[in-house]
């Protein structure tokens, strides 16, 4: 059987078409793969805000004395020991300042 050119580039370009399809396929997979974990991202950013405005919340609620569940007031009163701490070192601060 005489080997034919014509057949055989015609199967070269099926080949090549397949492979540039299915690289095309693979492309927009991770393309949509990306797109779907950057919503994900989005979406943790926001329920990060909104666990950070419930914290907020309660301990406003602490420092008005309307918390009683003791594994809020434990967290609320290390935020208060921080910030207390955090107004002595702005002190030091303006004393170091003054001089």
């Amino acid at each position: 059987e005489r080997y034919n050119m014509a057949d055989f580039f015609e199967q070269l370009g099926k080949k090549i078409s397949d492979v540039a399809e299915d690289f095309g396929k693979k492309t927009e997979d991770t393309l949509e793969v990306q797109r779907i974990k950057s919503q994900i991202r989005s979406l943790d950013r926001a329920n990060e805000r909104d666990y950070i405005e419930i914290g907020k919340k309660i301990y406003e609620k602490f420092k008005a004395g309307e918390v009683a569940d003791l594994e809020y007031i434990a967290l609320c009163e290390s935020i208060e020991k921080r910030e207390e701490e955090a107004v002595q070192c702005q002190e030091e601060i303006r004393k170091i300042q003054e001089v």
